[in-house]
């Protein structure tokens, strides 16, 4: 059987809750202050934040902010038009599509990135504190053998 969940790992859950909540609120409006939109903000950080050999196709990007491919071609068409990313096909296989991240837009994700990183530097204890508070009590969550 389950142990029960706490009132402290209730508090702490809605303490993390809150605290990435806000976090994604307050880089909303950095963003727009910036001239992006939320989600061309999401897209140009995934683009420029892609692990090591893994290639910028309209896929791989759509994978990273969870979005269905069509949406991803139309917000990567807004992105296009205001200079920054570039599409181009892949040299290997024609039918890919490569996203590349042009200085325009790298300019743009680095102001609003600059600001994200500050402020968890300023305040990220907190959510550490709200993640650690749920770890620690990790068995909690676990189910007991049964005799």
């Amino acid at each position: 059987m389950a142990k029960e969940i706490t009132t402290a790992e209730y508090q702490a859950l809605a303490e993390l809750r809150h605290r990435i909540r806000k976090f994604v609120r307050d880089g909303d409006a950095v963003a727009r202050t910036a001239g992006l939109e939320p989600q061309q903000y999401l897209l140009l950080l995934a683009l420029r934040g892609l692990p090591g050999g893994v290639e910028a196709t309209i896929r791989t990007l759509a994978d990273r902010l969870a979005l269905k491919h069509h949406s991803a071609v139309e917000l990567i068409d807004r992105l296009e038009a205001h200079g920054y990313v570039r599409r181009s096909r892949s040299r290997d296989d024609r039918r890919r599509v490569l996203v590349t991240l042009l200085p325009r837009g790298e300019k743009l994700l680095e102001q609003v990135a600059r600001d994200r990183i500050g402020e968890l530097r300023a305040s990220g204890a907190a959510l550490v504190k709200a993640i650690s508070a749920l770890l620690e009590n990790g068995d909690a969550f676990k189910l007991r053998k049964k005799p």
